[in-house]
């Protein structure tokens, strides 16, 4: 009796753990370097379009991999257990804010967009992603209600659109609570920025997540490097497609 619940019991934990989808844990400086990774990609996805006319399409393919890289490292820093009493959503948001702000002078003086200011800026989505996860956290009929509204307004305006959004978000949430159903919506916002991007390099950015969670390095933490960096790079490259 005793052999045959133990068996059953062992079964049921193999059960479970198969049905568990793997967590991410990644060392902080495996996150670091994940991102100065996007960072890296997004410059020269940048140089591409603005110095050399988009005639690199390796470039361009491998920029598909920026923007879902910051929206999993925003999700992830995100989804860390004290995000909410440690006040980081408020910082994110601010620091998204300011930074997106400044930005949006030399974004704007590159030209190519709609209007002549339509969409915002990258950092504009990532912040919209942060005040939704941060209304969806606090939780509350109303909240949630108006993380939709500001979902699907700012999902108008913003660089990457709803896909864009929607990537950050299931990021957040997989990092959150992982689940086989989570990946599988993550996964499908990664496929739907084929509308934007008319390809589907952007689903290499999950098998790339998971396997820097396989490895630890000792990339050295830099305090606002990616909110410095955005401005002052469209800023260069502002200055020297005047110059060529």
């Amino acid at each position: 009796m005793s052999v045959g619940i133990r068996a059953a019991e062992s079964g049921s934990s193999v059960q479970r753990q198969a049905s568990t989808a793997p967590a991410l844990t990644l060392s902080s400086g495996t996150l670091e370097a994940l991102k100065w990774l996007a960072l890296i990609l997004m410059t020269f996805d940048h140089v591409n379009k603005h110095l050399l006319h988009a005639s690199v399409p390796e470039l361009f393919a491998a920029g598909r991999l920026a923007m879902p890289l910051f929206g999993f490292v925003l999700g992830y820093n995100l989804a860390r257990p004290d995000a909410l009493a440690s006040g980081a959503f408020e910082r994110t948001a601010g620091r998204l804010a300011v930074f997106g702000t400044i930005a949006s002078i030399p974004f704007i003086a590159l030209g190519g967009l709609g209007w002549g200011w339509w969409p915002f800026n990258v950092m504009a989505t990532l912040l919209v992603a942060t005040l939704c996860a941060w209304l969806i956290e606090v939780g509350g009929w109303a909240r949630i209600a108006l993380a939709g509204v500001l979902f699907v307004l700012g999902g108008s305006v913003v660089e990457f659109w709803w896909p864009g959004l929607a990537a950050c978000l299931f990021a957040w949430a997989y990092c959150r609570r992982p689940s086989w159903g989570m990946l599988v919506l993550w996964t499908a916002s990664l496929a739907a920025l084929y509308a934007i991007n008319r390809n589907m390099w952007a689903l290499a950015a999950l098998p790339l997540i998971f396997a820097a969670g396989q490895v630890s390095t000792k990339v050295p933490r830099i305090r606002l490097v990616f909110y410095i960096f955005y401005p002052a790079h469209l800023a260069v490259l502002w200055v020297l497609a005047r110059l060529v």
